[in-house]
């Protein structure tokens, strides 16, 4: 089956918080549960973890890309990688988050197609980054 790619999601948000706090809050277990989800994320390449999506039970994921303060990416399930990328503008902190891995082709593992899954999630994380922000401004 051909693989017909669908848009990453993006989304980009600059804070009024410096970059280290935006870092920890993306990057440490109790930082990612605060705005996301409960997890057991150790910012090291290669770890393995999981995110508790409720409902949805336990998401494998697996740290691929490790660069404080600038970037994490993760892979989450089988299909998707998440990445949060971090730029430093004095004391603020542009934050963008992407979630690519979406194909027209595929199901997530409980059975839904990525289309109709990728417009619910970019509505979520449009909700996300605004719950990050007021984490981060805190």
């Amino acid at each position: 089956m051909s693989q017909e790619t669908l848009q990453d999601i993006r989304q980009t948000m600059v804070y009024n918080a410096p970059i280290q706090k935006v870092w920890d809050a993306v990057a440490t277990s109790e930082g990612l549960a605060a705005w996301f989800m409960p997890n057991d994320l150790l910012p090291i390449e290669g770890y393995e973890f999981q995110l508790n999506a409720g409902q949805f039970g336990m998401s494998p994921c697996k740290v691929t890309v490790v660069d404080p303060p600038n970037k994490l990416s993760f892979n989450w399930g089988k299909d998707w990688t998440l990445t949060f990328e971090l730029k430093e503008l004095g004391e603020q902190t542009e934050f963008t988050l992407i979630h690519s891995g979406w194909d027209a082709n595929k199901v997530t593992e409980f059975g839904a197609p990525h289309t109709a899954v990728r417009g619910n999630m970019e509505q979520g994380w449009a909700g996300l980054v605004k719950k990050l922000q007021a984490f981060v401004e805190a």
